[in-house]
């Protein structure tokens, strides 16, 4: 195989995704691994990277000792903290090159086709932000204690909070408790705060489809939950849109189940992202290698 290969990356709190690419943009093979967000963890990261990569590249049948320079382009969550960028910068990585910056970045040229726009992400975690004439613009991404605040993970631990005040006797169980303590498979206080103790976004993550399917059957406290996320995502989305003509795009685990509880004008205003953050990677890796 002549000329070098293509890897986009994506790597956030629940899954790391390889997609390889020939020169002449043609699919090879594809990975999924486990988290890559490098604020939990700068040797997960890596170890999921490679994990994604090495499955791209054996999915691809291509024979190891004939394989063409890789070129990669990666995008990940919590790298928009320098000190992460730097480290992961100076990684000793196994690709001919390496062209790193942010999920939100990728995410970007993924969703509008390399062109400008502006994206909101709602998975795992929260952010949003538009790239406009080159220039990267962020909201959020701030992270589980200080941001996320129309995340999965958030939307998942303020409902085990409602579970934890059912415990204390302070509410009666609903349909939602019920739902999450099936999930959860605890009977006290003390088996969910074991379960919650060391656990990560991507944990309470889990129970963010639940909130979404309960505030459906119009649960008042799962309704109050995804409305809230809902109306912080206006209020992103407004801020984004100063520009009248800036291309906007939802993506992530629950943006497809909020985008429902958004206001209606805003729901008008989304347009399908053309590609998944991964071809945004591969975007950013062939702009680069130019």
């Amino acid at each position: 195989m002549k000329g070098p290969l293509f890897l986009g990356i994506d790597g956030g709190g629940t899954k790391c995704k390889a997609r390889l690419e020939d020169e002449s943009g043609n699919l090879l093979g594809e990975g999924l691994a486990g988290p890559a967000n490098p604020v939990r963890g700068v040797e997960l990261t890596i170890n999921s990277i490679l994990d994604a990569s090495h499955q791209a590249l054996s999915n691809a049948d291509v024979n190891a000792n004939s394989l063409p320079p890789v070129v990669a382009g990666i995008g990940l969550a919590g790298v928009n903290l320098p000190n992460l960028m730097t480290e992961l910068n100076n990684w000793e990585h196994p690709f001919a090159d390496m062209y790193l910056t942010t999920d939100l970045h990728i995410a970007c040229l993924g969703a509008h086709g390399g062109k400008d726009g502006a994206v909101i992400i709602t998975g795992t975690g929260f952010c949003a932000g538009s790239l406009i004439d080159g220039k990267v613009t962020e909201i959020g991404g701030h992270g589980f204690i200080l941001g996320d605040t129309a995340s999965g993970a958030r939307l998942g631990l303020n409902a085990l909070r409602y579970c934890m005040q059912y415990f204390d006797g302070l509410v009666l169980k609903d349909k939602l408790i019920e739902a999450l303590l099936d999930a959860l498979q605890v009977s006290n206080a003390t088996a969910l705060v074991e379960k919650s103790l060391q656990a990560k976004p991507a944990f309470f993550a889990k129970f963010a489809p639940i909130v979404l399917q309960q505030a459906e059957r119009e649960n008042p406290f799962a309704l109050k939950l995804v409305e809230a996320s809902a109306d912080y995502v206006n209020q992103v989305a407004h801020k984004l849109l100063v520009k009248k003509h800036t291309r906007i795009s939802m993506i992530g685990g629950i943006s497809a189940p909020l985008t429902k509880w958004l206001d209606k004008s805003l729901q008008k205003k989304l347009s399908t992202p053309i590609s998944p953050p991964e071809v945004g990677a591969l975007y950013l890796a062939r702009q680069k290698r130019i």
